[in-house]
């Protein structure tokens, strides 16, 4: 069989496409609180962007720069880019679908609308009338296009309305055309006060639709419709020949605004031969362009979701503990002198990583403090600590990665925040990205110095750290210390990658090692000896590894895979995939865990990371995978984080062998929310804490395993 073949790999691009379809699923179940049924359905829009921006704009390229070269796959760039249209186009009319057939109408129900202007009484309109001669007018600018005005350069992802204007009849004119963007700086959604207990919304767009004619005086407005192109938003930057990063991510920055166009999305009322007008001016063809029965770019909805409304339509709160480990202790090197501390994500606090950074700046026996940001958000309390702790004249290294997608501004703006707080700041390596997330700090005790450590699969970034599913570990081992350290002294000094004893590194050795360890497994099966591989990740992309998978299956190996979003390997087929297993779990939270099970005869290996198993976070960045190997947090990952994972058939669908996915059959007494079910523990826990320590109380806080069956020989 050869191993280019769609009967061996799963195209990367439709494999992404298959994940979105998995969310706009969470927005149809009715099952599912309102609000975040809207929530759902945004995301899936805001998803698409980049999807069109990186990965439809690089296939774009590949076919414009006559690439003929097939993937793992065996499907040609411009195979793909039309499989890819096809499909999105078919997304798209679900989408809006399920927004007029289904949210729509059960917002209305709950007195939560989003109005045309028609739909208002007068004295709605009379209010839209005002708050448009105070907030709107003064922002927009009309451009008309004609022979002394050519078609503006629009930003990315702007919203714009094409204006249609009668010509003057003694001039024998034709129509005209003009656009109006409308202004980013003002809300998209207007919140129009109360009426009869109603909470209403309308577009900005609306409200500009309605004072046309202030914008064109002495004209006839035939018509109007909104449109939005999407452009090319890669980076392209020279890091070699780059003078400052800094400087040449910023200049990438802004021409990203004005990338080739690679979809236009218009309003499905719009004339045919006025989007044949558009499509020349943008350079595109028929499959670009995307006809919308709704609003455009629905994204700002999300504001209906963060509005005050009834509490039973979203999801209901959660307040994360702090780790049972941790309740009650305040000096976290005592604790971590003592043993390792396992923080699981949003199930347990971030604001324990936050405290740990924060005695870290206060502490007078601390030296120094190490730390990688890549998605930093604006977390003031990390900053403050960081800058008291370089006050105080601790060495202060923060190494920030300016190419974080879509994230570049932001870190460009808190690095130069930073250093202008005497904060020693790095920004990468020339040739990678820096993914890996860990804390380094140095401390003086007893005439000796102590590394502690804080390594983590997701970001330091208390936001997303609510709603992104993560594990870190905080921990004195010496050998990890040492590991992280000498990586630090890579990434800010000039010298070669160190062997490490504990760390697995990519570029240098993750690779290498994932393969070493899939084979062993391998091995072991051949032999007879108890052989099972169990990974949690994002994305599964890279080729060898999927070929180590398939060898391991035929050898005999168990596999079970979470993959919550794209997955190349093809699960289930006779003679090459018939071990493997694939799930992938879309829930309240984003899976952003990495855990990696190998059984090793009985001995069980684990590992976490911040890495997925695609080429670019084994070959392009650096990336940081660590084993767990206080036994006591390892069998919490095997028996309680993997084994409820792995047993979620209400979130959780299975890949089949056709590369499309289905929901576990389960009787209703019998469904299993995983991401319930961390949440119920992480509490239940928290309520036993509190309770008088005896021996049956004891003993109700052990972890509790999974049957021997689920993980044999572990």
């Amino acid at each position: 069989m050869s191993d280019v073949s769609t009967e061996r790999f799963i195209n990367r691009e439709l494999s992404w496409l298959d994940f979105n379809r998995r969310v706009l699923e969470e927005a149809e179940d009715e099952t599912n609180p309102l609000l975040e049924r809207l929530k759902f359905l945004c995301i899936v829009s805001s998803n698409w962007d980049e999807f069109f921006e990186v990965r439809v704009a690089g296939l774009k390229a590949q076919v414009e720069g006559g690439m003929i070269r097939p993937g793992p796959d065996g499907r040609r760039p411009a195979e793909t880019l039309a499989e890819v249209s096809r499909r999105m186009h078919e997304l798209v009319r679900v989408q809006y679908g399920i927004w007029r057939g289904s949210i729509r109408p059960a917002l209305v129900r709950e007195k939560i609308e989003v109005c045309r202007l028609s739909e208002l009484v007068p004295e709605q309109r009379a209010w839209i009338d005002r708050y448009y001669s105070e907030q709107v007018a003064s922002v927009l600018t009309p451009l008309g296009i004609d022979s002394a005005h050519p078609f503006p350069q629009l930003l990315n992802k702007s919203l714009n309305v094409l204006v249609s204007i009668e010509g003057d009849p003694a001039e024998a004119s034709e129509t005209r055309l003009a656009v109006v963007q409308v202004p980013r700086i003002l809300s998209r959604l207007v919140r129009l006060p109360r009426w009869e207990g109603r909470r209403q919304y309308v577009f900005l767009e609306e409200v500009i639709f309605r004072h046309l004619d202030t914008l064109f005086p002495g004209n006839v407005i035939l018509g109007h419709w909104c449109f939005r192109v999407t452009r090319n938003s890669e980076l392209y930057i020279d890091e070699e020949s780059a003078a400052s990063m800094i400087k040449a991510v910023e200049k990438e920055l802004f021409n990203r605004r004005k990338g080739a166009a690679v979809r236009l999305e218009v309003d499905q009322s719009c004339p045919a031969a006025l989007r044949q007008q558009l499509m020349g001016y943008l350079k595109l063809g028929d499959p670009d362009v995307y006809s919308i029965e709704g609003p455009i770019d629905p994204v700002p909805l999300m504001a209906v979701y963060g509005d005050d409304h009834p509490a039973e339509l979203k999801d209901q709160p959660f307040v994360a503990p702090v780790a049972e480990a941790l309740q009650g202790r305040d000096d976290f090197f005592q604790v971590l002198k003592e043993r390792d501390v396992l923080l699981h994500h949003p199930y347990e606090t971030f604001s324990s990583v936050i405290e740990f950074i924060e005695q870290a700046a206060d502490d007078p026996g601390v030296l120094a403090i190490k730390q990688t940001l890549y998605r930093s958000g604006s977390d003031d309390r990390i900053f403050a600590a960081l800058t008291r702790a370089a006050r105080q004249g601790k060495q202060v290294t923060v190494i920030v990665e300016l190419k974080a997608r879509f994230d570049e501004d932001n870190n460009i703006k808190n690095a130069r925040l930073l250093e202008e707080e005497g904060i020693h700041v790095l920004y990468g390596m020339v040739g990678y990205k820096i993914h890996s997330k860990m804390c380094l700090v140095v401390r003086r005790e007893d005439d000796r110095i102590r590394r502690y450590i804080h390594l983590s699969t997701g970001n330091y970034n208390r936001t997303t750290a609510r709603i992104y599913t993560d594990i870190g570990l905080l921990t004195a081992r010496e050998d990890l210390g040492e590991d992280v350290a000498s990586l630090f002294n890579l990434l800010t000094g000039i010298c070669q990658f160190q062997p490490t004893k504990k760390l697995l590194v990519a570029p240098f050795s993750l690779h290498r090692e994932m393969l070493a360890l899939v084979s062993a497994e391998a091995e072991n099966a051949t032999r007879g000896v108890p052989a099972r591989i169990i990974a949690k990740m994002n994305a599964l992309v890279d080729p060898e590894l999927i070929r180590a998978l398939y060898d391991a299956s035929r050898a005999g190996v168990e596999i079970r895979l979470l993959v919550r979003g794209v997955c190349c390997l093809r699960p289930g087929v006779p003679g090459m995939s018939e071990r493997i297993e694939v799930r992938s779990i879309v829930g309240r939270f984003l899976e952003h865990t990495r855990i990696f099970y190998f059984e090793n005869a009985c001995r069980p290996k684990v590992y976490l990371g911040s890495a997925d198993w695609m080429p670019r976070n084994f070959f392009n960045r650096i990336e940081t995978v660590f084993p767990i190997e206080d036994g006591v947090l390892r069998d919490r990952i095997i028996h309680e984080i993997l084994s409820l994972s792995l047993a979620d058939n209400k979130k959780g669908r299975i890949l089949n062998p056709d590369s499309t996915y289905r929901r576990a059959i389960a009787e209703p007494d019998a469904l299993c929310d995983s991401q319930e079910g961390f949440m119920k523990r992480s509490l239940d826990r928290e309520r036993q804490s509190r309770q008088p320590v005896s021996g049956n109380s004891m003993a109700s806080m052990k972890v509790r395993r999974s049957p021997p069956s689920e993980f044999s020989g572990s």
